[in-house]
């Protein structure tokens, strides 16, 4: 697959990979694909659970809304 982006995000991309350890900029998409199949997982789970897709009185938003800044700062739950 070939994508086509700005100046900008690749060069964002390619600053991103080298400050988070990846040896090629594809690692790193593939690690940010991996991370939103998680968030729509999650999602999905959160939806079939509770019947909508989370609201602020939803049971487990406030543990997904934990996990997901962890993921987000680059961190698996459960490491520090």
């Amino acid at each position: 697959m070939n994508i086509s982006i700005s100046e900008a995000l690749a060069a964002f991309a390619q600053e991103q990979a080298s400050q988070r350890g990846y040896a090629t900029i594809s690692e790193y998409m593939k690690e940010l694909i991996r991370k939103d199949q998680e968030r729509q997982a999650m999602r999905r789970l959160l939806t079939a659970r509770n019947g909508t897709p989370g609201t602020a009185a939803s049971p487990g938003l406030a543990a997904l809304r934990a996990r997901m800044r962890l993921l987000s700062a680059g961190r698996e739950p459960g490491t520090r």
